[in-house]
């Protein structure tokens, strides 16, 4: 299992939303195992999206897929996807 990162502020979460995220540019759904995404309390513009793949490659490759897209070019992108691994969990 493995995750892809990454962090933007946008100017309107809805409109993100539905016209940069749910278009899919680089065919998340087909790839992905599923997401979560996260708005910060304090400032909303802040949006955390992480995606889970079933593999490093899955998301390599979507990462790869994204970036070519050009659908980050006109967005403001705090942290870029990066691919990351779980390597310690707890549950209380």
């Amino acid at each position: 299992m493995a995750f892809m990162l990454a962090h933007f502020e946008v100017d309107d979460y809805d409109t993100w939303k539905r016209e940069r995220f749910d278009a899919d540019p680089a065919g998340r759904a087909e790839s992905a195992k599923g997401y979560q995404l996260f708005r910060g309390v304090d400032d909303p513009r802040k949006v955390f999206v992480g995606v889970e793949f079933a593999s490093v490659e899955d998301a390599t490759s979507f990462r790869e897929r994204l970036l070519a897209s050009g659908a980050l070019d006109s967005m403001t992108v705090v942290t870029p996807p990066t691919v990351v691994e779980v390597v310690d969990r707890h549950e209380y």
